[in-house]
């Protein structure tokens, strides 16, 4: 059976988001050095979030494509085991929300290692809270189109795991690899093993107060989520690109 068009390009989006976010990733040390820490973040950010943006506006609007799998949506447990799961998976994802001046470069950006709060658990957090978030919504969705979207968004996130420690490895050498030797993978293998303790002051911090009204805020704007879908549809994009993967195919 022909794979329906549209998750085609969600894959195609996905490898190109892939290769400008891991691709500036591990140039970063190189374009710091040309044009300053501050520089080089606003340009990753400026190429970053828009092709995030596409992705996420190209998803929204062909979610349902393709084969519907199973449908669980007039199930009474999928609501709570959906929100959750994605709730929990929002406090793997936004680490970054510790530093947040520093994403627009309003402090300088630091690349730095460390192993408190969430690092104790998994010491790849983000990608923990993406494979959560697949899980979640492809639960909830049950699409082929999302099946894909799943398999290179986690792809995507394995490889940067990889990536990761690979560029850690290379900056703070020994002393990456001995934070890799006392922290997991796997959520919570290191502290079961004894590797780590979990001392529950460093999980109270405002950050997580961010997090948690995040999710609500999110919450919330599902509702909107059809709208916007359908904002994105009139302004031509997702049909130019169902249009150039059509002259490609």
């Amino acid at each position: 059976m022909q794979m329906h068009h549209s998750s085609v390009v969600m894959l195609i989006l996905l490898i190109g988001f892939a290769v400008l976010h891991s691709g500036g990733a591990s140039l970063r040390a190189w374009g710091a050095e040309k044009i300053g820490e501050r520089a080089w973040r606003l340009l990753f950010a400026a190429v970053s979030i828009p092709a995030a943006v596409v992705v996420i506006a190209y998803f929204l609007e062909h979610r349902y494509d393709g084969l519907r799998l199973w449908n669980l949506q007039d199930q009474p447990w999928i609501i709570p085991v959906v929100w959750a799961g994605t709730a929990v998976s929002f406090l793997f994802l936004y680490p970054a929300t510790y530093n947040l001046l520093e994403i627009p470069a309003v402090l300088k950006p630091q690349v730095r290692i460390y192993a408190t709060g969430i690092i104790r658990v998994t010491r790849h957090p983000q990608a923990v809270g993406q494979i959560l978030w697949c899980a979640t919504h492809l639960l909830w969705i049950g699409s082929s189109f999302m099946v894909v979207t799943c398999i290179g968004l986690i792809g995507h996130h394995l490889f940067a795991v990889w990536n990761g420690d690979r560029r850690q490895h290379n900056r703070f050498g020994e002393a990456f690899d001995e934070l890799k030797a006392n922290t997991s993978l796997i959520p919570f293998a290191a502290v079961l093993d004894g590797r780590q303790p979990l001392p529950w002051r460093e999980f109270v911090r405002p950050a997580q107060l961010g997090i948690a009204i995040a999710v609500g805020v999110f919450w919330w704007a599902h509702q909107w989520i059809g709208v916007a879908a359908t904002s994105f549809a009139r302004t031509g994009f997702a049909h130019w690109l169902d249009g150039a993967y059509g002259l490609m195919a």
